[in-house]
């Protein structure tokens, strides 16, 4: 498998061969606020199998986290430490050029998630902006 994907510009544009070690939605107080969203779908690789066209932007979130974004338009891409994911990189799954690649295995991070998220399959729903 081969998953391409990149920001929204186009600065930064990635190819990720094979299956992910994990595809999950996390919902951590740093995933959320780096990224403006409720929560941040990851996919992890293994280093090697991720070639990255473009130089994304670095921060450095924590410790030994490095949170990757394109510095042009913003859009969060990768997530690197070597302590938790030695040797890997989590991609921002949001960022795929197919959505529907991988569907997540997984919610992470649930402590940390806010409470009306366990009502959010009860809200409405529209297919565009309601009254357009």
């Amino acid at each position: 498998m081969t998953i391409t994907g990149g920001c929204h510009c186009g600065a930064v544009r990635y190819e990720a061969e094979g299956q992910p070690q994990h595809n999950a939605l996390c919902h951590c107080t740093d995933c959320r606020r780096s990224a403006g969203a409720p929560a941040v779908g990851w996919a992890l690789f293994p280093q090697a199998k991720v070639t990255i066209k473009g130089s994304p932007t670095r921060y450095n979130s924590s410790g030994d986290v490095d949170r990757q974004f394109c510095g042009t338009c913003g859009t969060g891409l990768f997530f690197y430490s070597e302590s938790l994911f030695p040797g890997m990189v989590d991609i921002q799954a949001a960022t795929f050029d197919d959505p529907d690649a991988l569907a997540p295995s997984a919610c992470i991070q649930m402590a940390d998630a806010p409470k009306w998220l366990a009502t959010v399959a009860d809200l409405p729903k529209f297919d565009r902006y309601p009254g357009m």
